[in-house]
């Protein structure tokens, strides 16, 4: 299986990595035989950079394994789609539109839930969802988790975007990173981020909380991050399915025991990846943004699934049926 060129967020930029021991390289070889694993050097992935770091699925796989890092969704499900990688961790929205295209892809399990944060620019005028009319705000990709969570609740409020003929500009595939710079500089109103960086935005550069986690769209049972794998990959390697549950298991069960290890374990990874270390007051308020957890509210990922029609993102009305099978990790978790 070809290795991946893991494109990796800075708290300011972009920037491609070179070669680790670990996988995430850019054009490097792979083994051949190695299950490659992809997440993203976000916090509510924070179940599997612990998994990774603490060497959690080396442990629990016969096979070798190799880790691949995403900037976001789309890459990663292209990635999926073309066999680059077998299983890993994304949100919702970009396994749901996969799914619904026809795309082979089945949801074996939640990693976090929450971590989207709604915050405006420090001058934007926006302090409610009132405000937004004229205004312009950014996501991580058009439909995705936290653009549909946003938008649903300005359709609420008697808004549209621009995209539906509406007075509030979407700007979308913004990486979350470069949400820092945008602020700055003036050129957006408003993000709809993923943690850590809505955190980021509101404790080093003075940005507003207009919704809090647990207030937006589906905040607090929504899953922010699920694990995935294809059904092909599923019915053909059952056993290593099985062993990446149970590491996966092992690394959401430390987090919760171990906070301050975890977010630890999460900065070394982003410094080691761009050479820059978040606040330690960033990581710990963002933690209280989310849940890292193993539960996963299919009717959740229905309700998202129905509200990303209604908001025309999606040309059928959507049928999950088959979409999510947490037999294996339900059977782990009851042990």
């Amino acid at each position: 299986m070809k290795k991946w060129m893991g494109l990796l967020l800075g708290t300011m930029v972009l920037t491609a990595c070179g070669s680790d021991e670990e996988g995430d390289s850019a054009g490097a070889a792979g083994s051949g035989d190695a299950v490659e694993i992809g997440y993203f050097p976000n916090l509510d992935h924070a179940a599997g950079i612990v998994g990774k770091e603490k060497g959690y699925f080396e442990e629990e796989m016969a096979a070798d394994v190799d880790f691949l890092n995403f900037p976001n969704g789309n890459d990663f499900i292209e990635a999926l789609d073309t066999g680059v990688i077998d299983m890993g961790y994304v949100g919702p929205g970009p396994a749901i539109n996969y799914y619904l295209a026809g795309g082979d892809i089945v949801v074996i399990g939640a990693a976090a839930n929450g971590a989207t944060l709604i915050v405006s620019r420090e001058d934007s005028g926006i302090e409610t969802l009132e405000d937004f009319s004229g205004k312009s705000f950014c996501t991580p990709g058009n439909g995705c988790t936290h653009n549909v969570q946003l938008e649903m609740m300005l359709k609420d409020k008697g808004m549209e975007t621009n995209r539906l003929g509406g007075e509030v500009e979407h700007q979308s595939r913004v990486n979350p990173a470069s949400m820092v710079s945008m602020f700055e500089q003036g050129q957006i109103d408003a993000a709809a981020a993923p943690e850590p960086w809505g955190t980021l935005l509101v404790e080093e550069h003075n940005a507003n909380v207009v919704t809090e986690w647990n207030d937006v769209f589906l905040g607090e049972e929504l899953a922010s991050v699920v694990v995935v794998t294809t059904n092909e990959f599923l019915e053909e390697n059952p056993e290593e399915v099985e062993s990446a549950l149970r590491a996966h298991k092992r690394a959401v069960d430390y987090t919760a025991e171990n906070e301050e290890d975890t977010l630890e374990t999460v900065n070394d990874l982003l410094y080691s990846l761009t050479q820059t270390r978040l606040p330690e007051n960033v990581l710990e308020e963002a933690w209280t943004r989310m849940e890292v957890t193993t539960e996963t509210h299919g009717e959740a990922l229905q309700d998202w699934a129905d509200a990303s029609y209604e908001l025309e993102f999606m040309d059928d009305d959507p049928d999950l049926d088959g979409f999510v099978d947490t037999e294996i990790l339900d059977g782990i978790t009851s042990e």
